[in-house]
């Protein structure tokens, strides 16, 4: 066993990691923006962090040996759930992983500031942050978005993937042309709260009405780049670099639909076949409204498929091609990490959060420096946390 920041690793993390990257990942504190382990703590009766599981993507003992120091939970439920339900569901979610920190107070922290995630990082714990993914959530009240401020939520996405009443989304037909003047007063209320606008789902129009009202940094906590792959989800480069020019960060997500442009089309096709609809039919009937088993589930039928040659195999170096991409657009300074793990379907090799070093190793073997690694890794995020919570203090935020 090794051991760096007070968190015990693995010697074996990872599959053929150099001692180098090995050396480099475990000191750092490596930052993953966007989790869906919430659905699980929440649909699946008796779901424990502190246990290694079989399925899915996240656990403690995974989190350990992957090196992963901070995760931010997302709060997530669709788009099409609105008003009090929605703000009890939140809540509901939001007590759901602040008792998984209860219960596992030696290795979990709950963190809200950067220094707090370095704190918790020298104390030997992993950082458990959280992000509400969708603005609906707020039922057009900032009171509702202070009170999820107060309760420790450090970004919101401004929509999913539906528009919201006051936000476009990427995947549907605009109805706001990009933010209403109530969206605009989220955005700096945001702002004044510390809380990080997070721009992943939202229209291109959304997008940039959001960056010039921000007067902090914004994350797209979960986006990778379109010009790889043309899903509305990610960014295009001139988006990328407006986001960069005002000090924010693309965190890229892993789910093969949005990495693999060749995937997607033949995902797409695939879909339309009588397997496709069968296979689609089946995870209905096994999952119901379970969203954590649609997700699980689904991760495991789209492995299945790649493996069995009926959709074409993504591999996790996907990934490194996204950051290589963002990072020759903007720098190192304005990429980082956000998985989208538990929520999406993972490439081939990057089936859970131990194999992270991965990454490190790549950017190492690519001729990245240390430093700009460690940037990419976790930095750069908690950089942009400490310009959000400055700004905060610069607007009369509660801090």
């Amino acid at each position: 066993m090794l051991m760096a920041g007070g968190i015990f690793i693995s010697s074996g993390a990872g599959d053929d990691i150099s001692a180098r990257a090995k050396a480099l990942h475990f000191k750092s504190i490596v930052v993953d923006t966007h989790d869906d382990t919430t659905q699980r703590l929440i649909w699946e009766k008796g779901f424990d962090l502190g246990t290694r599981h079989a399925d899915g993507n996240i656990d403690i003992p995974r989190m350990k040996e992957g090196g992963l120091g901070a995760i931010f939970f997302s709060i997530w439920l669709p788009g099409t759930v609105t008003g009090p339900e929605a703000v009890k569901r939140a809540l509901d979610q939001i007590d759901a992983v602040r008792e998984q920190v209860r219960r596992h107070p030696k290795e979990l922290a709950l963190c809200t500031t950067a220094e707090e995630v370095r704190r918790a990082r020298a104390q030997g714990k992993i950082a458990a942050l959280m992000g509400v993914e969708g603005g609906h959530m707020i039922a057009s009240d900032l009171g509702v978005l202070r009170m999820y401020a107060a309760l420790g939520v450090r970004y919101m996405t401004l929509t999913h993937s539906v528009n919201d009443e006051w936000a476009d989304s990427s995947t549907d037909k605009a109805a706001h042309n990009g933010l209403t003047d109530f969206g605009k007063d989220v955005v700096r209320e945001m702002n004044r709260l510390g809380v990080m606008v997070d721009i992943s789902h939202v229209a291109d129009k959304t997008f940039y009405d959001s960056l010039a009202v921000s007067e902090a940094p914004m994350i797209a906590s979960h986006s990778s780049c379109r010009a790889i792959c043309d899903a509305p989800r990610n960014m295009t480069d001139e988006m990328i670099k407006a986001l960069a020019t005002k000090g924010g960060v693309i965190q890229i997500n892993y789910h093969i639909g949005f990495l693999s442009q060749e995937y997607r089309e033949a995902e797409q096709k695939y879909g339309k076949s009588e397997e496709g609809k069968a296979d689609a039919a089946g995870l209905k009937a096994k999952c119901g409204e379970n969203e954590a088993c649609q997700i699980v589930a689904g991760d495991q039928l789209a492995h299945r498929l790649m493996t069995d040659g009926k959709l074409p195999k993504v591999g996790w170096e996907k990934i490194v091609e996204h950051i290589d991409h963002a990072v020759k657009l903007v720098g190192a300074e304005h990429v980082g990490l956000g998985s989208d793990f538990d929520g999406a379907n993972m490439p081939l090799g990057m089936e859970d959060c131990s194999k992270l070093p991965k990454i490190t190793e790549a950017l190492l073997q690519k001729g990245y420096s240390e430093a700009d690694v460690q940037k990419i890794l976790g930095g750069n995020t908690l950089r942009v946390m400490e310009q959000v919570e400055e700004t905060s203090r610069r607007l009369g935020g509660e801090r």
